[in-house]
């Protein structure tokens, strides 16, 4: 069921009276106001969009109002503008292009709903509230009272960047007000549906606002074997770049951004692919100040292709970049004897926040930056346990289920920006391992009440999609709806996809879906008892079709998900396989997330430790003494020459490899959540200390206080040091012991 609109607007779109080309508009109303007690603007756009009050920016929201399930879903922010409303007032607001018009849509096949909404105009609309002493209410909207200009953004897009021009001087003329009639569209089934007016679909904002959450000053600056005059940030990062500039109408900065550079040392930004990514300021005369804040970019190093004045190092100081991530506070630390693993974590953090801004994306450089479903279901454990993301999922699940068929089936990107009925495993399971793991860190049952119809049409979708009862395979459409063990380095020559095969994997996730609805069903006090019997009927079939494995990624879901007849035996053959291969990680983004589990859980911790450790290529660390700052989409990302994967798919930023991390909280310090007592109400902590590092210190903040697992190396014992805030079950060495609150010391 699609949601219901949940705010209503006594204010009228308004739209452009004239055609905009690549120009943002600008939306103008003045007005003036005395002896005001208190101003409440409410606002959003069909875009993204900065709404000044006397030229004062409101509030602190960047790509307001966020990327949401356009169709059914468009959140209205509110300010206290209260401090920005004087006696005689200027009220603009600029619109960009956003995620809902920006060619970010083209890129992918695009389905005739989308084009509906394309084809309406960057609109705003207003509501600015405000009370006098006297008691009275004013209320100042959008309407035809507005006027509209060209703004001096004269170019801008999610990929390719701003243009802004000081010199130029905007030119009002009367707005028009948006007719909101409802379009009549038809999906590639020929079936046609309204798309459903603009007011029709306001709710109040649910996600955490994207802030700028940091600032870094460039650390040096290079010149490249071509000569070319590279800030180095020493962080790969996303966000935008403000700078200061001292120069005469006509002169240009001009930038061009990257997240590396080549072998020989010359600017890179190859791997960008079509996304340009401009920078590029029109000067007026004199000081000035510019930062773009309709787009955002992904970058590390910044190539100045023009300055006023020229470029020279004693100017790197003018030049800031902030970064954007949406504002979630940090909860969880990992500190260790070793520098590199430190790193890595560090990595991890810095994937995720340049991931996330407003949605859990992919990449946040190239021309895709978009929020597919795996990658999130790959990482929700450790997004989790690194930063407080509850409310941030809450909102990506929403439009989930917006987005998600009437028959079930689940888009492989949400929310959806293309119409196509390729939905993978583990991909589309999503819709029940999300869920299912921001339940257990937070302990909130409403966010399986909220998603269990979602959860219940993903099994039953699988249920009716395959060619073989009980499981899911269907081999006619395989090539065309799997992603399979994606980016594993065991693939055949040529693909993506790792060599493990589509029917297991999908017939993996059918049962771990079918089983968390179960969980899910039962805590809620819902009658699944058809979904026992699915789940048990899944198993068997399983263990009839698939009697031996054949890569180290089926040998992990055997085990993890119970799916073996004797799940050891398969961790065993998975040990067998890590140990002839020397450690290496060649599994991909299905496999690799349960792997170090398997081993840790099945009586091969050192194997865990002796993978995460490794520094030679393929490993985790590998990347780091490459110079990585954020983590790979590929593991030969830079290979060991010095060459680079292919530019067509080859980030540098991308979270999914980064999963690792929740082994590092929840087995190597032992922090566990209980089942039974969700959010950390009660907690296991089982350490897991390895001879290879001296050392491994964990924080772990939790609604319930703060969790701290430490242990080192103390001549020939471990010592420990465990605080918890809630009842704890230990498990030092060999003993395990229930204690209270408190902190406690141990060696072993």
């Amino acid at each position: 069921m699609r949601s219901r609109p949940k705010m209503e607007l006594q204010a009228k779109w308004i739209i452009p009276s004239g055609s905009i080309g690549e120009s943002a508009p600008v939306y103008r109303r003045r007005f003036t106001c005395d002896h005001i007690r208190h101003a409440v603007l409410r606002i959003t756009a069909l875009g993204v969009y900065r709404a000044e009050l006397n030229g004062k920016r409101v509030g602190d929201f960047f790509l307001a109002p966020g990327f949401t399930a356009y169709r059914d879903r468009l959140q209205v922010q509110e300010y206290d503008v209260t401090g920005l409303i004087s006696a005689y007032n200027e009220f603009t607001i600029t619109v960009g292009k956003g995620w809902y018009h920006s060619r970010f849509l083209l890129a992918w096949e695009v389905p005739e709903w989308r084009k509906c909404l394309m084809e309406r105009p960057l609109a705003a609309i207003a509501e600015l509230e405000i009370l006098d002493e006297s008691g009275q209410k004013i209320l100042v909207s959008t309407d035809e009272s507005w006027e509209w200009a060209l703004s001096p953004v004269r170019e801008n897009s999610l990929y390719d960047g701003e243009v802004y021009d000081a010199t130029w001087v905007p030119h009002y003329r009367p707005v028009f007000v948006y007719p909101e009639q409802a379009g009549e569209c038809f999906d590639p089934d020929g079936r046609s549906f309204r798309c459903q007016k603009p007011s029709d679909t306001l709710i109040s904002q649910e996600g955490p606002f994207v802030r700028a959450v940091e600032e870094r000053k460039p650390v040096s600056v290079l010149t490249t074997p071509k000569g070319e005059r590279i800030l180095d940030f020493g962080q790969n990062l996303a966000g935008t770049l403000r700078v200061e500039a001292d120069g005469k109408a006509g002169e240009t900065v001009d930038l061009s951004f990257g997240e590396v550079l080549d072998s020989e040392g010359n600017f890179y930004n190859a791997n960008y692919r079509s996304a340009k990514c401009l920078y590029r300021y029109v000067c007026r005369d004199g000081k000035q100040t510019y930062m773009p804040e309709l787009t955002f970019y992904g970058f590390r190093y910044v190539r100045v292709n023009a300055f006023p004045g020229g470029f020279t190092e004693e100017k790197k100081d003018a030049f800031t970049a902030v970064v954007l991530s949406s504002d979630m506070n940090r909860t969880g630390w990992i500190d260790s004897s070793d520098p590199l693993l430190n790193r890595f974590f560090e990595n991890v953090i810095w994937g995720q926040r340049s991931n996330f801004i407003d949605i859990p994306t992919d990449c946040p450089q190239r021309d895709e930056r978009a929020g597919w479903t795996g990658d999130a279901q790959v990482f929700v454990k450790t997004a989790c346990l690194n930063f407080d993301a509850e409310q941030f999922f809450r909102k990506w699940l929403k439009d989930l289920a917006a987005d998600q068929h009437e028959d079930g089936f689940m888009p492989t990107i949400i929310p959806d920006v293309r119409y196509r009925r390729f939905s993978s495993p583990a991909w589309g399971d999503a819709a029940t391992i999300v869920p299912w793991e921001i339940y257990l860190a937070y302990g909130d049952r409403n966010v399986l009440a909220d998603q269990f119809n979602s959860m219940k049409k993903w099994v039953d979708y699988i249920s009716s999609d395959t060619l073989v009862p009980d499981l899911w395979i269907d081999e006619l459409k395989a090539g065309e709806r799997h992603y399979g063990d994606w980016v594993a380095l065991d693939a055949p020559y040529g693909s993506y996809k790792g060599s493990t095969r589509d029917a297991f994997i999908g017939s993996a996730f059918y049962a771990r879906s079918t089983e968390l609805l179960v969980k899910a069903g039962k805590i809620l006090q819902k009658d699944v008892s058809a979904y026992e019997a699915l789940y048990k009927r899944i198993v068997q079939a399983f263990r009839k079709t698939f009697t031996e494995y054949k890569t180290e990624t089926e040998c992990i879901l055997a085990a993890h998900f119970k799916l073996a007849e004797n799940p050891q035996r398969a961790a065993d053959q998975l040990a067998k396989m890590v140990l002839e291969s020397g450690y290496q990680l060649i599994t991909g983004f299905v496999g690799t997330p349960y792997i170090l589990h398997v081993l840790s859980d099945y009586g091969y911790s050192d194997l865990s430790w002796a993978m995460i450790l490794r520094k030679e290529y393929p490993s985790w660390l590998y990347q780091v003494t490459k110079g990585a700052t954020t983590v790979w989409e590929h593991l030969d990302g830079i290979k060991p020459d010095g060459t680079m994967w292919s530019p067509q798919m080859n980030s540098f930023n991308h979270y999914a490899y980064g999963c690792v991390a929740d082994w590092i909280y929840t087995k190597a310090a032992g922090i566990q959540t209980v089942e039974e007592a969700p959010g950390y109400e009660a907690v296991r902590i089982a350490p897991l200390p390895n001879e290879r590092l001296g050392a491994l210190r964990v924080r772990l903040l939790t609604r319930h206080g703060e969790i701290r697992s430490e242990w080192n190396r103390n001549g020939d014992h471990w010592h420990y040091e465990i605080t918890t805030p809630v009842p704890a079950v230990l498990v030092i060495g060999n003993r395990e012991r229930s204690v209270s609150a408190g902190s406690y010391s141990f060696d072993d």
